[in-house]
């Protein structure tokens, strides 16, 4: 009788930018796990655990990642395109040069995505594109002021 491996293992031995489609990853956990650079469609990770994942350069569209403990997560470059993102857990993640946008579904204003009640306390968001979502927070880049920065946006 054979072990099948965990969803860390597997996700680690596949090649460089794989396409995985409709797999479901919910609840797993994926803590330190390495991803990049993979491509995700319409995936779920819905309350997986991400902590100190390593997704740099990652493709994730219309991917669910409500609830994801994402902390100290590494998204460097990776574009969330239609993804789900209410109330995931991003603080102290590095989203250096990620891109948070939308999908061309044809009938506007699906394919966003959303950002409702996501927590992004200590991310680091240098050179983070919006381009189409959903429930941005007020403080965002580009706005005044974050929790926990000066009124400069230092």
């Amino acid at each position: 009788m054979t072990t099948r491996p965990s969803a860390r293992n597997r996700l680690a031995a596949l090649p460089r930018s794989t396409s995985l489609t409709a797999e479901d990853f919910a609840g797993q956990d994926l803590v330190s796990a390495l991803l990049a650079p993979l491509r995700f469609t319409r995936c779920s990770f819905a309350g997986a655990d991400l902590r100190h994942a390593d997704l740099d350069r990652c493709s994730l569209k219309f991917c669910d990642l409500r609830h994801a403990d994402l902390r100290g997560a590494s998204l460097r470059g990776t574009r969330l395109a239609g993804c789900d993102l209410r109330h995931a857990d991003l603080r102290d993640a590095d989203l250096t040069g990620a891109v948070l946008g939308s999908v061309n579904t044809g009938i506007p204003p699906h394919g966003l995505t959303d950002l409702t009640g996501a927590r992004f306390e200590r991310a680091v968001l240098r050179d983070v594109r919006l381009e189409g979502v959903t429930g941005e927070p007020s403080w965002f880049p580009g706005q005044r002021s974050r929790p926990g920065s000066s009124s400069t946006g230092a």
